[in-house]
Order: structure tokens, then C-alpha cells, then sequence
């Protein structure tokens, strides 16, 4: 009898990371040890501070633990999170940390290293198999899918054993046919923090030669983040100068737009803490119509504000999902903000991401061959998912009685370690 390979699971995500072991047939999730270990669910984030008894004088960390010192330290420290979103971004060279630079790949080993150190020794022992999920569709305007390969390739070099690239709704279709006792269509709709993916398996009753055919594959490079952004576009730019004027040789003139954009990407916020873009607002204040109001951005940026800032919107985001209002509050550089927002609110902001979407859940369908009435089961997965507009996308197509859910942020890591221990794992490679 052919021995099962031991596998390693991997959902490196844009907001959050998950890692699952396989062996001998089943899947368990790795769960991190420590203080500020968060369960089975690793933040996707870095943090660096100076420190010169560390070689190369600068520390860092990952995960809760990058969390906890970027708040205890807030202005001492550079904070980065969602950093996958620029994998396929052919504009995204370098990610300047106080005086050095980063590559993707870099970033990437960075975060996995201290991963596996937190992980208790689970992950100290290397599988046969890695199997690392991928988006569909990658994030940005213009993505470069072989760039993104390419970074991927160098990030995960260093485990030195087989790497195999899943689909991410792929490993959580296999996560929820291991839970289907028949056989059935499904389609699996991956909400994450920066793609939506869709997938259609077909899956045969246990005991089949072989359980699980893929079907079709597509995606699209909006989710969590872009909802993040309606909120802030709407509830906090507006404070900071954006739609405000300013003078210029006697003419009014609208506040540069490209600024207030830079609050929907990491790798450009993160790098507008610098003299040239500092003296630049510092000019701007001066003419501004509202010069307070580009205070707060200034004060927003030199303060690192940008982690409390997004999470008190993402904090309004999930009151939302469970109620149909709640309050915005954020405190910090001094931005008082207290707003009451409805759940109506927030669908309306992300009515054009919502219908583009739903443009992409046909696009899968008709790709695939695969009618409405076909589909069996209706997984959703990540935690996006949970955003009652988007339910609504599939409550009216399928029906409630063939939507499913659960393990939200965890389905896709488990799914993708059951996929490494399978003999034909080749035809699940993207």
C-alpha cells in the first residue's frame, strides 16, 4: 500500500494566514503558542523596530505578536499589513522600512520565519508537501500573475521540499466535501481581504476512486479591503482634506486625489512618512481652504495611525454583518470621530463592488457549464463572507436551503493539506 505523503497546508492571506498539517489521512489545524497567540489564525502583518543588540540593528516580528508591539510602540515601529495585495503589483519594487528596503520575497521570509517560531515546533519538521493557496484572481489594477509566481517562488524557497500552488476556493471545496456523507455540485465562494474566488467541484460519495473534480475557476481583485476603503472614503478622508481646495497662483484647485488614495493600499501609506511627502502636505496646509483638516492627515501619517484607524473600520464592518446599525468610533492624532452608520449605509458605499461581484459568481457559472439549478451545495468561506450583501448574492440565486458555512477564516488551510496528501495532486495545481 502506497504510504500517504505527510502535507503541509498553507493559506498565506492578505489579512489573515492559516497553516493545517495532514498525516495519514487527516487534517489538523497548527495552533500558535504564546501570549499573544490568536488560536489557529495568524495575522498577516509585520512589525520593525531599532534595535541594535539584533545584527543588521533592526528587529521585527509577525502576526499578534507584530500587533502588540506595534501598539505599545506605535511611532518607534513601521507597521505593515496586507502585504500579499502586491504581489502581482508590477509598480511595487520595494517596501522602505526606516533606512532599508524590502522585497516581496523578503517581506514574505520574513513573516514565515516567525510564523513557524510561533507555531510550538509543529511546523519545525518539514512535510513531503507544501501546498500554498493562491488567489484566482490576483489583487491590483494590473496584475502580473508570473511576477506574482515569481515572488511566491522566492518567498518559499527556504522550506526546500515540494511546493505545489492550489486555487484558494479549491482547498476549501476539499475542506467541505470532507464533510458531505453523498454526492453533490457545489460551488465555493472564498470572500477573503483582497480577491473574491469562486470554484465548482464535483464531488462523489465517499469511498470513490476519486472524490473530488474541479470544474472551473474565476475570480476578481476586490473583497474585505475594498469594503474597508468604502467605509474610510466615506466616514474619515473627508476630515482629513479630501474633496477640500486649495490656492495656486490665484486659482482654487481640488486637493490631490493620488493622497487620499494612498489610505486603500499599505505599501504606499507606508511610505508616505517621509521628508519629500511631509514638506509637501506642510506647503499644502498652508493654502488649504481647510488647513486643520490636512493637519489630521499629517498628524494621521507622522503618527502611524494607519493599523487603529483600519481597525475601528473593520470593527464597524462585522457590528454590521450582526446588526442593522452601529457606532464608528475612532480617537487618535487628533480625530474625534463618533458616527452612526446603518447597515443600508454601508450596502449603498459598496453597491458597485457588490455588483461586480455578482457580475464574476456568472462569469464562474458560465465558465464552467454548470446552470443554477445544478448546484447542490453553496459553500461560503472567509470572512467577507459574513457581510449579509454579499449572502444576499447567492440567497437569490440558490436559495437559503443550499447555502452552507463554517471555518470561515480556517476552511481553506484544511482543505489544502487534505489536497497534499492526495495521489493525484498535480491535477489540483494552478
Amino acid at each position: 500500500m502506497q504510504q500517504v505523503p505527510r502535507a503541509l497546508g498553507l493559506d498565506f492571506g492578505t489579512t489573515n494566514s492559516v497553516a493545517a498539517l495532514a498525516d495519514g489521512g487527516e487534517s489538523r489545524l497548527v495552533e500558535f503558542a504564546g501570549t499573544e497567540a490568536t488560536g489557529a489564525v495568524f495575522r498577516s502583518a509585520l512589525c520593525f523596530w531599532h534595535d541594535e543588540a539584533v545584527k543588521g540593528g533592526m528587529a521585527h516580528e509577525a502576526g499578534p505578536w507584530a500587533i502588540a508591539e506595534y501598539m505599545q510602540y506605535p511611532e518607534d515601529s513601521r507597521f505593515l499589513q496586507s502585504f500579499k495585495s502586491v504581489a502581482a503589483s508590477p509598480i511595487f519594487e520595494t517596501a522602505n522600512v526606516f533606512e532599508k528596503r524590502f522585497r516581496f520575497e523578503e517581506l514574505g521570509q520574513m513573516f514565515l520565519n516567525r510564523m513557524i517560531g510561533h507555531a510550538g515546533g509543529a511546523l519545525d519538521k518539514r512535510p513531503e508537501r507544501i501546498v500554498v493557496g493562491r488567489p484566482v484572481e490576483y489583487a491590483g489594477s494590473r496584475p502580473d500573475e508570473a511576477l506574482a509566481r515569481k515572488r511566491y517562488d522566492a518567498m518559499f524557497s527556504g522550506f526546500g521540499t515540494e511546493i505545489h500552488y492550489v486555487y484558494e476556493p479549491l482547498g476549501a471545496a476539499f475542506s467541505y466535501a470532507s464533510r458531505l456523507t453523498g454526492a453533490a455540485t457545489i460551488l465555493v465562494a472564498d470572500f477573503g481581504g483582497g480577491t473574491s474566488d469562486f470554484s465548482l467541484v464535483r464531488v462523489e460519495a465517499p469511498g470513490a476512486a476519486r472524490r473530488c473534480v474541479p470544474l472551473g475557476s474565476t475570480g476578481i481583485g476586490l473583497a474585505g479591503d475594498r469594503f474597508d476603503y468604502r467605509i474610510l472614503d466615506h466616514l474619515v478622508l473627508p476630515m482629513l482634506g479630501k474633496g477640500g481646495s486649495y490656492q495656486s497662483f490665484g486659482k482654487e484647485l481640488e486637493i490631490p486625489r493620488s493622497y487620499f488614495a494612498d489610505f486603500a493600499d499599505w505599501s504606499r501609506l507606508a511610505l508616505m512618512r517621509n521628508r519629500r511627502t511631509m514638506d509637501e502636505l506642510a506647503r499644502l496646509q498652508k493654502t488649504a481652504k481647510e488647513p486643520v483638516a490636512i493637519g489630521r492627515m499629517m498628524t494621521v501619517i507622522e503618527k502611524e495611525l494607519g493599523y487603529p484607524l483600519y481597525d475601528a473600520v473593520g470593527a464597524l464592518k462585522r457590528a454590521l454583518s450582526e446588526s442593522e446599525s452601529a457606532t464608528f468610533r475612532f480617537s487618535g492624532g487628533g480625530l474625534e470621530i463618533e458616527q452612526a452608520v446603518t447597515r443600508a449605509d454601508f450596502e449603498r458605499w459598496i453597491a458597485p463592488d457588490i455588483a461586480r461581484i455578482e457580475e464574476t459568481v456568472d462569469k464562474a457559472l458560465a465558465k464552467a457549464n454548470v446552470a443554477p439549478d445544478i448546484i447542490d451545495r453553496v459553500f461560503l468561506t472567509g470572512g467577507s463572507s459574513l457581510i449579509p450583501a454579499i449572502r444576499d448574492i447567492f440567497r437569490a440565486r440558490f436559495g437559503q436551503d443550499r447555502l452552507a458555512t463554517g471555518g470561515e477564516l480556517t476552511s481553506i488551510a484544511h482543505g489544502l493539506a487534505l489536497i497534499g496528501a492526495e495521489a493525484n495532486l498535480a491535477e489540483w495545481a494552478a
